[in-house]
């Protein structure tokens, strides 16, 4: 299992998310975004705008997105 990401690129994090669903809604000091489920449902999420994301905070940002650390670590890898 790969290692998850110190220090994480915002860009690399924004290409992820988008591979899991996320679209951008709006950038400003804080990044928006949110997925559209299969149930009608809106999962939104919020990312800081920094050029590198700290591993805690990505921690804490995937479980209240309630994204599974592997499903993001194996999108992460080939972002």
């Amino acid at each position: 299992m790969p290692k998850f990401p110190v220090d994480a690129p915002r860009e690399r994090v924004i290409k992820a998310l988008g591979s899991l669903g996320f679209v951008v809604v709006r950038e400003a000091n804080h990044i928006a975004m949110a997925r559209s489920n299969s149930d009608g449902s809106r999962t939104p999420l919020t990312l800081p705008n920094q050029r590198l994301i700290k591993g805690s905070t990505l921690r804490l940002i995937l479980r209240q997105a309630e994204i599974n650390r592997d499903s993001f670590l194996s999108a992460y890898q080939q972002a």
